[in-house]
């Protein structure tokens, strides 16, 4: 029963696995629309802080005196940080291939670029080298994680050993001989007396 059950989650451990590659395939691309987007913006405030003769910190310094500009320098200032992590990100995984990126779950980070891509994901039979990695592992953690936690209630599970016999077997029973069988007569060289 419990070799079943996990044979069940290692299955479903490569399912899920084997879709790791096309997921994250789909994240970058969108991860480069988010970064292209925010390098848009980015852009846009550099250039009219050097059309007023100011750099970018200086021109978010200057975005003070009301409630407004003061919400507004916040949100340039969180915009700046995402875009540099989201390029940091997106560097990084562009630069790795199908099977290094099975290691880098800590790149997908982006809570707004997973939700989207995962709202819009379709699995898909992995046909690559890094598909079928990723279900063999998939498959094995299942497999193994589900052992270990089914493991304290195996002694629930398993049969009693069987207990060594501490007196003889009994012999098979044989179909009773009848009583009264007539004597044996001796024979000799053949021929009975």
């Amino acid at each position: 029963m419990i070799k079943t059950l996990c044979l069940i989650a290692g299955v479903s451990g490569a399912v899920v696995a084997s879709q790791y590659p096309a997921f994250t395939q789909q994240y970058i691309q969108r991860l480069g629309g988010q970064v292209d987007a925010l390098t848009q913006v980015v852009l846009d405030f550099d250039r009219s802080a050097v059309e007023a003769g100011l750099g970018r910190e200086e021109a978010l310094q200057q975005m003070t005196g009301t409630p407004f500009l003061q919400a507004r320098q916040t949100d340039m200032r969180a915009t700046f940080a995402r875009h540099i992590a989201l390029q940091e990100h997106l560097n990084v995984l562009r630069a790795a291939t199908p099977l290094e990126r099975l290691v880098m779950p800590h790149r997908i980070a982006d809570e707004e670029t997973f939700a989207a891509t995962w709202g819009d994901f379709s699995p898909a039979l992995p046909v690559t080298r890094a598909g079928a990695y990723a279900a063999g592992f998939g498959g094995f953690v299942g497999y193994v994680a589900l052992l270990v936690l089914l493991t304290p209630f195996r002694t629930l599970y398993r049969r009693k050993p069987k207990q060594a016999q501490t007196h003889r077997a009994q012999p098979a029973l044989r179909p009773p001989e009848p009583e009264f069988a007539p004597p044996a007569r001796p024979r000799l060289m053949g021929e009975t007396r």
